[in-house]
């Protein structure tokens, strides 16, 4: 016992030593914390150009800054680059036709420049194009941002822009055999009358085609987030208004509507009326295919944080695993056997659904419900 005393003496000494270390690492810690946050708080307000030129000259897409004489500012080494120059600091003040801007780019450049407002492009460079976004700044200040552009993504581009080209030249033709249809109508009888009629249908298929396609193409060269209106609309004014042009068809077949909440719980949406107009017909469309007779579209209405979710859930057979994966899809049909009503449409009314959401910043998803059936959620942001 008496030898213990200096060891319990000497473990009490460490022990105190290493608390006062660990208070004191401390301290210092919380000390260079409050440095760090006091020299945040007296540093300037403004961005050091110097550090903004280290950032651009190590961005990997090309940077190209042109001042209001139509002369180079700056060109950061992966402009230099894409447009196969290698002059460096050679090129700044020197008028951008050094560059060879083809009449194109000139043109956008002028048009950022009075409008005030960014404008996309391409730039042919020998064999190659180049991605061009033109940023207007102050006082005739001009930012041009330069990349390579994917040649699958190039691809993409040019087929749909194809499509909407033909589906365009196609509306006349389709818009002179439905008179040409009118008109055989009106002087057919018996077997030809029955021709006639099936002449007339397809036509109006391929009218109603044509229509989708080009709708389908302007939605996608709509920006995401463009889309949505300047008002506030309630999701139940437009469900009333597609279910009144849905209803003859509906009760044919026995197939009610019911929406919830009630009125009273009513909130607004931040949406396009017209395009909120067309998802829900295309939805309730979709829904009133797949339902049973006698049953009911259920409609239920949303909201969460800055998002109202507008679910509809049929009683049909509920969605495949294929169906999941593929049902916004262009052209893509579900099992023929599934559905209870006729198939009618283009088989691009999803499709349409989701670009509407998307270019209003939403989403579009598709579940079965746990009690039977199909659910489309359409999320569209809150007014």
């Amino acid at each position: 016992m008496a030898g213990s005393a200096p060891l319990s003496v000497l473990l009490a000494m460490a022990t105190g030593g290493l608390l006062g270390w660990l208070g004191h690492s401390r301290h210092q810690q919380r000390t260079e914390r409050q440095r760090r946050r006091a020299l945040a708080r007296a540093a300037p307000a403004t961005l050091p150009p110097e550090q903004l030129r280290r950032w651009m000259e190590d961005a990997p897409q090309g940077w190209l800054v042109i001042a209001p004489d139509q002369t180079i500012a700056s060109i950061n080494p992966r402009a230099e680059k894409l447009l196969g120059v290698n002059q460096g600091l050679a090129l700044q003040g020197q008028p951008i036709a050094l560059l060879q801007p083809c009449d194109e780019v000139e043109h956008l450049i002028d048009l950022a420049r009075d409008k005030g407002k960014p404008q996309r492009g391409y730039w042919p460079v020998g064999g190659d194009t180049l991605e061009l976004r033109v940023l207007a700044g102050g006082d005739g200040w001009v930012g041009v941002l330069l990349q390579g552009v994917d040649p699958l993504q190039t691809l993409l581009e040019r087929q749909e822009q194809w499509v909407s080209d033909v589906a365009h030249e196609l509306k006349t033709p389709i818009t002179a055999l439905m008179l040409v249809s009118e008109s055989l109508a009106d002087r057919s009888e018996g077997q030809q009358m029955v021709l006639v009629g099936r002449l007339q249908k397809e036509l109006g298929r391929l009218q109603l085609l044509v229509s989708d396609l080009l709708d389908l193409s302007r939605l996608e060269n709509t920006p995401m987030g463009e889309g949505r209106g300047n008002g506030a609309i309630d999701p139940r004014d437009v469900i009333g208004n597609v279910w009144t042009t849905l209803e003859p068809l509906a009760k044919v077949r026995s197939v009610g509507l019911q929406v919830s909440p009630g009125r009273e719980a009513s909130r607004l949406a931040a949406v396009d009326a017209a395009r909120l107009h067309q998802a829900l017909l295309n939805l309730l469309d979709n829904a009133l295919r797949y339902s049973p007779d006698g049953t009911n579209i259920a409609v239920s209405i949303h909201y969460r944080d800055r998002w109202c979710q507008i679910s509809v859930r049929d009683q049909g057979p509920g969605l495949s695993a294929t169906d999941q994966e593929r049902l916004f899809q262009r052209f893509y049909r579900g099992d023929p056997a599934r559905a209870k009503g006729p198939r009618t449409g283009s088989g691009l009314g999803l499709s349409i659904v989701q670009q509407i959401a998307l270019c209003h910043g939403g989403m579009v998803r598709a579940s079965n419900h746990p009690e039977g059936g199909a659910v489309l959620d359409l999320l569209l942001p809150r007014a």
